[in-house]
């Protein structure tokens, strides 16, 4: 898997972009969007949840560093409306704001 795991870093790397907030509250109100925390590189998180590593994705769910955006983030969020990095692994937006 470590192979894979390293093709799918490399291609979801060129994917990843910068994006307003305000352009993805129609996903959030679809439920569509997962924040990663700021501590997780957000190419290795996408790249284990497309890779279907149970095991990783579960140890950071439950440590509550990847998990669907909840509505107190999101509200904080519309007020500050910050450059967000984001990569998409259908049917999800992970979603991240870096620490400064």
């Amino acid at each position: 898997m470590h192979n894979q795991l390293d093709l799918k870093r490399a291609q979801l790397n060129t994917e990843t972009a910068q994006i307003a907030w305000t352009e993805l509250q129609g996903f959030f109100a679809k439920g569509a969007l997962v924040h990663v925390s700021s501590h997780l590189d957000l190419v290795d998180v996408a790249a284990h949840i497309a890779c279907d590593d149970f095991v990783a994705v579960q140890a950071w769910m439950t440590a509550g560093k990847v998990l669907k955006l909840d509505d107190e983030t999101a509200a904080d969020w519309q007020t500050r409306n910050p450059l967000l990095w984001a990569v998409v692994v259908a049917p999800w937006i992970l979603v991240q704001e870096r620490a400064h």
